[in-house]
C-alpha cells in the first residue's frame, strides 16, 4: 500500500497554488473548512495547514496550532508528572482528512505520522498532541494510534510528547 514507488507523496504547507476546489473527504465540515477557511487561517497564523500532495493532487490535509489544557481535565496519572500550573501548553491537531478517492491507502496514518513528527521536532514547548475527534470513527482511529481520551471528554484525546519524541529519535 503506502510507499509504492508509483506513489510520489509529499507533505507541504498549504499555499495559494494548491487547488482545494476538488477535495472531498465526505465529511462536510472538514471539506468546507479546507475549501473556504484554511487559507485564511494560514495567513492569519491561526492554524498551520499541511497538504499531502500526490501527483499534483491534494490527497489529504491536516492542521496544527497551539492550545492549552487545564490540568483538571487530564487523567490523574498524567497530572502527577506535570508541573502544577493551571494550564499546560500542547499542540492541537485540529483537522485531518483524506480525500475519498484516496481512502484505504493508509494516507491518514501517513498524515498523522507527519503531524506528530512536526510537533516533536518543534522548538515550541508542548506537553502533548491533542485531538478533538469529530466522530466515533475518528476517535477509534486515534485510540489505535495510542491516543488516550480525556477522562470526562471521550472525544478529546491526547498523546504525550514523551511518547511521540522517541518515535523519531
Amino acid at each position: 500500500m503506502l510507499g509504492r514507488s508509483e506513489d510520489k507523496l509529499r507533505v507541504e504547507p498549504l499555499a495559494s497554488s494548491h487547488d482545494r476546489s476538488e477535495f472531498e473527504s465526505g465529511v462536510e465540515p472538514l471539506d468546507r473548512y479546507f475549501r473556504t477557511q484554511a487559507g485564511q487561517d494560514a495567513r492569519k497564523k491561526i492554524a498551520a495547514p499541511f497538504v499531502l500532495v500526490l501527483e499534483e493532487t491534494i490527497a489529504g490535509y491536516y492542521t496544527l496550532s497551539s492550545t492549552s489544557v487545564r490540568l483538571a481535565e487530564l487523567p490523574a496519572q498524567t497530572v502527577r508528572k506535570l508541573p502544577k500550573y493551571p494550564l499546560v501548553r500542547a499542540t492541537l491537531l485540529g483537522r485531518l482528512a483524506v480525500d475519498r478517492r484516496h481512502r484505504g491507502k493508509d494516507y491518514g496514518r501517513f498524515l498523522l505520522g507527519d503531524a506528530l513528527h512536526r510537533a516533536a521536532r518543534s522548538e515550541i514547548a508542548s506537553f502533548a498532541v491533542i485531538v478533538d475527534a469529530k466522530d466515533e470513527s475518528a476517535r477509534r482511529f486515534c485510540e489505535r494510534e495510542s491516543f488516550s481520551p480525556f477522562p470526562d471528554q471521550p472525544m478529546k484525546l491526547f498523546r504525550p510528547m514523551t511518547d511521540i519524541r522517541p518515535l523519531f529519535d
